[in-house]
């Protein structure tokens, strides 16, 4: 009855409101001012009338928490929460005052390695059997380390976590012997370097149908093939190189010697990672895992901390625009203030969300030992897409300012585009 009554009220008020006659006897501004307190009170009134209705139903409402415990949580546990916050602190304090000079002298800075050791980045890798930190499967916690890296630099993050990566690696699908083998030359040797040789120099490269091949004779294995965009390759001690092997994929463990043959080839991004090709001769190598190993899932893993790198560095990439659209003036005002300017950040800030959102569902059904291969699949394919359409946004952005080496969005633009082309050659 109230309702209706206010309704009634509001209908009367509107078509009064209407009438040209107001005007004609100047009583405009009197009825308007009694109709303002008559419905303001009778406002008043409907808002006593339903808080005592809602009185009487306290008791409906006192079990709704109850109800509501079952409800997907997103927040972050303690733990979690300090491991992001503690990356994010050293991407904006180590890696993004390093990330120009070494974008622009094509080289991995050798400070960073001792900034990672301080850190004790591969602890976070490390099972505790092996002095590290890790538990069984970590993959969650392993993408908030790389997507709050990446918020400093996507190629210097890249790099740092090449090693990481590969103790994840071994950890999750190396053999015990392997294990005990390798697990402890990191543990016992920080200053030791590993890295992916997973990419082939092929159009449309298909990590499934690959040209590397490995044989096996009088029990020892060997590689013969040719692998390109290799992080750090150069340098690396340990490389996982996937080949086939009696028809099927496989990855093994290599140890740089002579007969690995190493040629530059510089990227369009990614340069800080000093990406080469490397020829494998006969090289000798060890079986990563035993005959349960699930190739598909190394693939996905690793594509799901590109994917994680692409998200933080998509937020950097926000971040900036959203700075520099605020300070940029012309014609008198802020571009900040231009509805093209502000679109265009908020559909940055929605494609983030809905990449991360991907990202971590796909990583918690891999860390619940749950199937999660079309999960890591579509979050791929968006983070591929939209990783780009953000960079070239913020280049768009900062008109004839992001073409130049003078503001990061260039390198991020260039280095973003890397998220569609790497296949793996991470590990969460």
């Amino acid at each position: 009855m109230a309702n209706k009554a206010q309704g009634l009220g509001l209908a009367l008020i509107t078509k009064i409101a209407g009438s040209d006659l107001l005007d004609q006897f100047k009583l405009r501004k009197i009825i308007e001012k009694s109709l303002y307190q008559g419905s303001k009170a009778g406002f008043r009134t409907l808002s006593a009338t339903q808080k005592a209705f809602q009185s009487n139903q306290g008791n409906q409402k006192q079990r709704l928490p109850n109800q509501q415990k079952s409800l997907f949580d997103l927040n972050l546990s303690e733990e979690q929460q300090m491991t992001a916050d503690a990356m994010q602190q050293f991407a904006s304090e180590v890696l993004y005052p390093l990330a120009h000079d070494a974008d622009h002298h094509e080289q991995f800075p050798d400070a960073l390695w001792k900034h990672s050791s301080d850190l004790g980045l591969n602890y976070y890798a490390l099972p505790e059997a092996f002095g590290g930190v890790a538990s069984e499967k970590n993959i969650i916690s392993n993408i908030l380390i790389a997507e709050n890296l990446a918020r400093g630099d996507f190629s210097l993050t890249a790099g740092l976590l090449s090693t990481f990566s590969v103790i994840n690696a071994i950890t999750q699908w190396g053999s015990k012997q392997v294990q005990n083998k390798y697990l402890a030359g990191f543990a016992n040797d920080a200053d030791i370097q590993a890295s992916f040789a997973i990419q082939e120099a092929t159009p449309a490269f298909n990590p499934y149908q690959l040209k590397t091949k490995a044989s096996l004779n009088q029990g020892k294995y060997s590689i013969h093939g040719e692998k390109t965009l290799v992080i750090l390759g150069e340098s690396a001690d340990v490389l996982l190189v996937n080949a086939e092997f009696q028809g099927k994929a496989d990855v093994f463990i290599v140890k740089r010697d002579a007969s690995i043959r190493c040629k530059n080839s510089p990227a369009m991004g990614l340069k800080a990672t000093q990406t080469v090709s490397l020829e494998f001769n006969n090289t000798p190598a060890e079986r990563l895992g035993d005959d349960d190993f699930n190739y598909s899932a190394f693939l996905d893993l690793g594509n799901l901390m590109w994917c994680a790198m692409a998200v933080g560095t998509a937020e950097a990439v926000k971040s900036y625009c959203i700075h520099y659209a605020n300070e940029r003036t012309a014609f008198g005002e802020p571009i900040s203030h231009r509805q093209s300017v502000a679109f265009m950040i908020a559909d940055m800030a929605i494609e983030i969300d809905a990449m991360r959102m991907l990202v971590l569902n796909a990583a918690s059904l891999a860390e619940s030992g749950k199937p999660f291969h079309r999960e890591a699949y579509l979050a791929r394919i968006l983070c591929a897409e939209k990783s780009m359409k953000i960079g070239t946004d913020g280049v768009q952005l900062l008109g004839g300012h992001g073409f130049t080496k003078e503001h990061p969005v260039e390198r991020w633009y260039r280095d973003l585009r890397a998220t569609a082309i790497m296949q793996s050659a991470l590990h969460a």
